[in-house]
């Protein structure tokens, strides 16, 4: 499978999705990876997406979307409406990450999310340098980032133990590279395959 679009980590998410399979994309954007999802995959997607510009590129993408605010969380949607829902390099944008995260797997099977990792090297150096960092993954000043949570894998895994939340399958990548030691510290990107205990 190629990845056209320029986001290694759709390619990444795709392995983990079966071919016909319902996907839920919460924070969705211009509808890409739906589209990738669809194209590669035969999945019937569903978009989730606040900014009114990318609800338009959805729908001239062919995806279907709804315009709802994520942090009023997913009561439009039924117990398990789908069997996947993705959260793209969006969960560190998200208020109230813990209530997100059980709504997530309230209507998906599975969960999969990703996200820039704080613990990387390079935001040590960084922030050590006194400056917060800037990188391909993490593109944005202090002042303008649409980020409201910094957090590394390590507190990411801490919380999903704390909260039943099963780690199927962890994925890291510095750059479009997969990390296959010291994911905490090596990795700029992290992706999860999640699930319900029990």
């Amino acid at each position: 499978m190629t990845n056209v679009l320029g986001r290694f980590d759709f390619e990444a998410i795709a392995k983990w999705i079966k071919p016909g399979e319902k996907v839920l994309d919460l924070g969705c954007g211009d509808g890409s990876l739906l589209r990738y999802l669809r194209d590669e995959k035969g999945v019937l997607g569903y978009g989730v997406e606040n900014d009114p510009a990318n609800v338009l590129a959805c729908v001239r993408n062919g995806v279907n979307v709804i315009q709802i605010d994520l942090e009023a969380g997913l009561s439009g949607f039924e117990d398990g409406f789908c069997d996947h829902v993705v959260m793209s390099l969006s969960l560190q944008t998200v208020r109230h990450t813990e209530r997100l995260l059980a709504e997530m797997l309230r209507v998906g099977r599975e969960a999969v999310v990703s996200f820039p990792n704080f613990g990387h090297h390079s935001y040590h150096a960084a922030i050590a340098r006194g400056r917060m960092p800037v990188s391909e993954s993490l593109p944005y000043q202090w002042y303008n980032s649409p980020n409201v949570r910094f957090f590394t894998m390590a507190d990411f895994e801490a919380l999903c133990a704390e909260r039943g939340i099963v780690l199927r399958e962890r994925l890291g990548f510095d750059g479009e590279a997969a990390v296959t030691e010291d994911l905490n510290r090596n990795a700029s990107i992290a992706v999860y395959r999640l699930g319900k205990a029990g």
